[in-house]
């Protein structure tokens, strides 16, 4: 189970909308997903449509009841939102927990052994965090693997974020164990400039430690909440839905990579011991090897020659040795035995290929390779599949964007009437690359792409206007 903690101490920047639909859409995609609310103030639970007044039991009670000697289940608090999400509700009571666990011995562990318990049949457990630094986020960060911290695209959020990461990696330490902590730009306005420089900073600073799903602002969000349901059931077809599930599908994908990134470690690791023990073995070839002088033949069999009268060899990767044995005893005796060597092949040169095969599969152990056939000549639709995003030439406008898994891409506008059926985009090679070329005529012109009968926006123009339900239109100005 991977437990994510969605913190920042800082108020008002998305943390319990991030929670509730990260947790949705992590459930949309047949993840059996735990929301818990370690929020006082309780708000998944209104964000969810669950009654104040009907919650009986919350987090609090679980979190203090083995201290009490109580204990309770988590899944006794309970409440079913849909066939994959569960959440578990927060209550005021959850403000005196710091002053109630006061003296008791392990306090900050007590969420994480809540969740090993309940952790069986559950792929995603979502932390909704208190905006402070106290006991409730020491406990959802000693329990958590992943950290995500949304930042609302504005100068305050931004001016306290290095802040924020700093105490985190603080916290983190206490903890003890290793958490992936990632920013999330949310709220984002592209139409101010504002916005657009502070994402441009956020990216330069923190591009490693940045999700690439943006969640933009749209006021369906808000009426989602006010609704209490998530984006995807409120507005199917809205930008936030679309955003959400990004996100999310960016979230089950890292675990996959965080995977292959510590395999590529571990057997980097594992290259360089061989590599370093291989090249002690060359060093210990290169000496000249040991004489070892062969006994008389005689009528009688032979003894068997002790460990210690072979020369031994410690090698990482077993060089091929043959050791001339002796004759049987039916072989008549020579006239007189002459001192030999035993026959080796050449250890320097067999190492030195084993080494090189295994620290660089690229090169060749083939002497003489065949020279490569000459790269075919590129075509023009090839060459514009280099870029993305809409462009203008003399005679055209040119516009290119990727889609791997769709199946069909048009573009609807207002120089098509909107009728996206009239303008097929042509997929190009196997990429997931998809191009048009459109003569329009001079002027300022809207348009959204149509991917499988799902409505977006263009997502490598930043030049967009609201429309009138709510989404946003791409814009571009032909001259």
């Amino acid at each position: 189970m991977r437990t994510i903690a969605v913190v920042n101490q800082k108020g008002g920047c998305g943390k319990t909308t991030v929670s509730i639909n990260l947790a949705a859409a992590l459930a949309d995609l047949g993840k059996k997903t735990l929301l818990i609310d370690m929020d006082p103030q309780s708000h998944c639970a209104v964000g969810l449509a669950v009654p104040e007044e009907q919650i009986e039991q919350s987090v609090y009670d679980v979190l203090i009841s083995k201290s009490r000697n109580e204990p309770i289940r988590l899944s006794e608090i309970l409440w079913q939102i849909n066939d994959h999400l569960d959440l578990a509700p927060a209550s005021i009571d959850l403000s005196a927990f710091e002053q109630q666990m006061a003296g008791i011995a392990e306090r900050e562990s007590c969420l994480k052994k809540v969740l090993e318990e309940a952790k069986d049949g559950v792929d995603f457990a979502i932390i909704d965090c208190p905006p402070a630094v106290g006991l409730l986020t020491f406990n959802a960060l000693r329990a958590a693997t992943d950290v995500i911290v949304p930042v609302e695209t504005g100068y305050f959020s931004l001016h306290g974020l290095s802040r924020q990461l700093e105490t985190l990696n603080i916290l983190c330490e206490r903890c003890g164990q290793k958490i992936l902590v990632r920013v999330l730009a949310s709220m984002y306005d592209i139409r101010t400039k504002m916005a657009r420089e502070i994402m441009a900073e956020l990216r330069s600073c923190f591009g490693d430690k940045m999700f690439k799903t943006i969640v933009n602002f749209n006021t369906k969000i808000k009426e989602a909440a006010s609704f209490g349901q998530p984006i995807l059931e409120y507005d199917s077809a809205s930008k936030g839905r679309d955003d959400f599930r990004s996100l999310a599908e960016e979230v089950i994908n890292s675990q996959t990579l965080q995977q292959r990134k510590e395999l590529v470690n571990s057997l980097t690791g594992q290259l360089d011991s061989i590599s370093s023990s291989a090249d002690d073995l060359l060093r210990s070839a290169a000496r000249p090897a040991p004489v070892i002088k062969k006994p008389p033949l005689t009528a009688t069999p032979p003894q068997k020659p002790t460990v210690a009268a072979l020369p031994v060899v410690v090698a990482a990767v077993a060089p091929v040795v043959s050791v001339s044995s002796p004759l049987p005893a039916s072989t008549p005796a020579a006239p007189q035995a002459e001192t030999q060597k035993p026959q080796t092949v050449n250890l320097v040169e067999s190492q030195k290929l084993q080494v090189v095969s295994l620290k660089d599969n690229k090169e060749s152990q083939t002497p003489n390779p065949e020279p490569q056939a000459a790269a075919p000549q590129r075509t023009m639709e090839e060459k514009l599949s280099d870029y993305y995003g809409v462009s203008q030439t003399k005679d055209a406008v040119s516009f290119v964007t990727l889609y791997p898994r769709a199946a069909k891409v048009q573009i609807a506008g207002d120089f098509n009437n909107w009728q996206p059926e009239k303008t097929e985009m042509t997929k190009v090679g196997t990429s997931g690359v998809w191009q048009a070329s459109l003569k329009l005529p001079p002027g300022k012109h809207q348009y959204r792409f149509v991917v499988d009968g799902r409505w977006q926006q263009d997502p490598y123009n930043e030049k967009c206007e609201t429309n009138p339900f709510g989404g946003f239109n791409s814009v571009i100005d032909v001259k």
